[in-house]
């Protein structure tokens, strides 16, 4: 892609500062490496088990008008199960690290200006246009999803945000106001956003502290019973240590959504450990959401299911804050599955399903009353979706990509900032710790969990808050 095409893409873009504005910078250079982590004990969910992961780390180099210069930095696991379950792990793992070079030469070519939320509508389009190349060069028997797309260039947009924060020597969620994005929504969303700024739905400091949902994947033990072979790293080895180690009070319970026996007794088999060691601890309330990774069938399995719940262990029914993602994640083709009512028994939430705004007002049309937030669909979209969200009333949550180190603080530091999140998940302590160990003594607030909490008051450095 040349430069001038990319000019004109960026010419294009309704809300594209071109060098006008004090505040526009462009991007001077990007760079990026691979990391790899075995998992200490497997995950499975939606069908699938993961046993490793693979993080993009990406450097940026941002220019203002006046000259001065900025590095950033963004991290994002390469989620490809998530993100393109479809194919093989190698393979998809494989396109996703192809993709990244493309995308790394266009953002390094770009030469557009402007705000970092700017820079990335301007860029989206080639991004999605260079998944669908790569698509094409490897002979993907599916093209590369859009999801996919999304998680990949995150940490690309991550480090802009980053560096633009720290070219101005404050958090990145001080720089989403006119003062430095002066364009309104609307120019981003819809004309219902008219006079309204992003700033409206961000808060310029993060909160003090978040509660942490801990994660019972579809294999992990709850009980001492169900271990099969410890570990003996001296990290908990089932449910109730880790209730205890972490003062856990928020669980994230993955299901199957093929066997409704199964899921059923897997939840109540989780609510009577969890209310065991709750009563040994003397704590009076905690919580649970429900993740079926679109397994169920269809909206018949997610009724029959909340039914049958209730009827086994009503008050562990009562503690579910939402149910995420139940069925098939493309809205478009699975419209018959409508969450009208299972929204009126409990929050309903879309997770991967979420990829644009109008995935988002789909969601609405369907019944769903929420939208679960990920920074691995990157900043920019995120913080859109969230300030939509909010316009709507929808329920928000903040969720993992079992997110280790500084992609940890960039999902703790959007928790934080955005109003009507209760909770974050975050379960890289629990299947990757050895790649927090670097960040534990640095931010021990955020990797250092006790009584359930995450110290996320202390996510007040310049950019994202972490340093490279």
């Amino acid at each position: 892609m040349t430069r001038r095409r990319l000019l004109l893409v960026a010419s294009s873009a309704p809300a594209l500062l071109l060098g006008a504005r004090s505040k526009s910078i462009r991007i001077e250079d990007v760079s990026f490496e691979f990391e790899d982590f075995q998992y200490r004990t497997p995950m499975k969910f939606g069908g699938n088990v993961v046993e490793r992961v693979t993080l993009l780390n990406v450097h940026c180099t941002i220019r203002a008008g006046d000259g001065r210069t900025s590095r950033g930095f963004g991290s994002m696991p390469l989620g490809n199960v998530w993100s393109f379950p479809q194919l093989p792990y190698d393979t998809s793992l494989n396109a996703m690290k192809t993709l990244a070079g493309r995308i790394g030469a266009i953002t390094r070519s770009a030469g557009v200006a402007g705000h970092p939320i700017d820079i990335n509508i301007a860029l989206e389009p080639e991004y999605l246009k260079a998944a669908a190349e790569v698509s094409r060069d490897l002979k993907l028997s599916l093209p590369i999803p859009k999801l996919c797309t999304l998680v990949t260039f995150s940490p690309f947009d991550a480090a802009v945000h980053d560096a633009y924060g720290k070219l101005h020597g404050v958090s990145c969620y001080e720089t989403y106001g006119p003062q430095f994005l002066p364009r309104d929504l609307s120019a981003y969303l819809n004309h219902e956003f008219r006079g309204e700024f992003l700033d409206r739905y961000i808060l310029r400091k993060p909160k003090a502290y978040m509660p942490l949902y801990h994660l019972v994947g579809a294999v992990d033990p709850v009980t001492a019973s169900d271990v099969r072979q410890r570990v003996g790293d001296g990290l908990p080895e089932n449910l109730a240590e880790w209730i205890r180690y972490n003062g856990v009070t928020h669980i994230k319970i993955k299901l199957n959504g093929s066997d409704l026996s199964w899921d059923v007794d897997r939840v109540v088999a989780v609510d009577r450990v969890t209310t065991e060691t709750q009563r040994s601890r003397q704590v009076a309330q905690w919580h649970y959401s429900l993740d079926f990774n679109e397994k169920c069938p269809n909206v018949d399995y997610l009724l029959a299911f909340l039914h049958q719940l209730r009827e086994r262990a009503e008050e562990g029914f009562g503690r579910i804050q939402y149910v995420e993602q139940p069925t098939k994640r493309d809205l478009k083709e699975d419209q018959a599955n409508v969450m009208h009512r299972a929204a009126k028994l409990i929050p309903i939430v879309i997770d991967e399903s979420l990829v644009d705004l109008e995935s988002l007002e789909l969601s609405r049309a369907m019944g769903y009353s929420g939208v679960a937030l990920k920074a691995c669909k990157g900043q920019s979209q995120v913080l859109l979706m969230a300030a939509a969200a909010q316009k709507h009333k929808m329920f928000l949550c903040v969720q993992d990509l079992t997110c280790p180190g500084a992609s940890l603080i960039h999902s703790a530091g959007l928790a934080a900032h955005v109003p009507g999140v209760a909770a974050i998940e975050a379960n890289a302590r629990q299947y990757v710790p050895e790649a927090n160990r670097p960040w534990e003594d640095r931010f021990p607030g955020i990797f250092k969990i006790r009584d359930g909490l995450m110290q996320t008051g202390s996510l007040t450095g310049p950019g994202l808050g972490a340093v490279a």
